[in-house]
């Protein structure tokens, strides 16, 4: 049986995609920890910051596989993250370095809870990629509607 550009595909994204879940947790965490008052905004800002552009770089490369694969379900599946990614970053505070958060502006409540908010749907879109990532790499080709080639062949469907 041969190893598939596909198969690669998709296991380099569950690697990669147990990075972003630890981003994405500890994104969580890290505002967590600022509503709490156990960090200040400063050196919360200098943890998070170098972290923005990896999750970034990583989630596209990711997708940039699966357009090389031809796997469109799971390319339009994180489309939309990716768009607001690029929106995020694009409409960033003005900062000397890369990064999304701004110490003087962190602490307000609006973007306190906005930015919690982000972390847990990333957490739970990274999390729902995961497992189907596990699944498209263990069926070998994923499917949207109907069986799969190899299960046609199988159960001689034509």
């Amino acid at each position: 049986m041969a190893f598939s550009f596909s198969a690669f595909t998709y296991i380099f994204a569950l690697i990669g995609d147990a990075f972003l879940i630890f981003f994405s947790i500890f994104h969580v965490i890290a505002f967590d920890e600022l509503k709490t008052d156990y960090k200040n905004p400063i050196d919360q800002c200098n943890s998070l910051n170098p972290l923005v552009l990896p999750e970034y770089l990583l989630h596209i490369l990711i997708n940039v596989l699966f357009l090389f694969a031809g796997e469109w379900f799971s390319l339009f599946f994180n489309v939309p993250l990716i768009a607001y990614h690029v929106w995020r970053y694009k409409n960033r505070p003005v900062m000397t370095g890369p990064g999304l958060y701004d110490p003087t502006r962190i602490m307000n409540q609006d973007n306190l809870s906005k930015n919690m908010r982000e972390g847990w749907i990333k957490l739970l879109v990274y999390l729902l990629s995961f497992f189907y990532y596990i699944y498209g790499e263990t069926n070998g080709k994923t499917w949207i509607l109907g069986i799969t080639k190899k299960a046609k062949l199988h159960y001689g469907y034509v």
